[in-house]
């Protein structure tokens, strides 16, 4: 398949194209500071410097899956839901490519209530709540998209880089071992996404998963 991953140069972005070169696909990854993504991704990796918000629907078409990996940080977390709106914008009533966004474990439920009211109060939260309010938020909004194809993947609560290890599927609540710990490497999370869109099972809704 041809897959196109916008900020690939990230934690999530860069497992994603790793696994998903690893697997054979057509890889290109979006970045808007290529030589930083060389330095991630190496001087071979097929990259492409380009704000995702300029890619236009006749573009974004080219690909079979779109996977939208960005990291805005808190003082500009609603670019989170502006790249969502302006990719499903782009999409409208289209059935390709499929689309995959990375959420926060903001909106998963955790004890009967969404673990973003948790993280809000913890030490320093002021810092970077906006983050998983944002893309709880725009979690939101695609749940209101039925003409464009999409998948949303929810991390478990500590979303580390790391290398793939078995995990444990979910829905919408947050994913606990035995011992409390809801932890989720870049690696394996870029294994289920790939998974997803080689086999689509949760199209139109969002799933999560933790490491086993």
């Amino acid at each position: 398949m041809k897959i196109a991953i916008i900020g690939a140069s990230g934690m999530a972005g860069s497992a994603l194209y790793q696994e998903a070169t690893k697997r054979g696909h057509e890889v290109t990854g979006f970045a808007r500071n290529i030589a930083h993504a060389r330095t991630v991704l190496g001087e071979n990796a097929n990259i492409v410097q380009r704000d995702g918000f300029t890619l236009t629907r006749v573009q974004l078409q080219n690909f079979d899956v779109v996977i939208d990996a960005i990291s805005a940080p808190a003082n500009k977390a609603y670019l989170h839901i502006d790249l969502a709106a302006h990719l499903i914008h782009e999409l409208r009533n289209t059935t390709k490519p499929y689309l995959a966004f990375i959420t926060g474990a903001g909106s998963l439920i955790s004890d009967g209530h969404p673990f973003v009211q948790d993280l809000a109060k913890a030490p320093g939260s002021e810092n970077f709540i906006s983050i998983p309010r944002s893309q709880a938020a725009e979690l939101e909004f695609l749940r209101h998209v039925d003409n464009v194809r999409w998948t949303a993947v929810s991390p478990a609560a500590s979303f580390v880089a790391g290398p793939a290890t078995d995990f444990v599927l979910g829905q919408d609540d947050l994913l606990r071992n035995a011992n409390g710990d809801s932890v989720l490497n870049s690696g394996t999370m870029a294994v289920a996404l790939l998974n997803e869109v080689e086999q689509p099972e949760h199209e139109y809704t969002r799933f999560t998963l933790r490491n086993k």
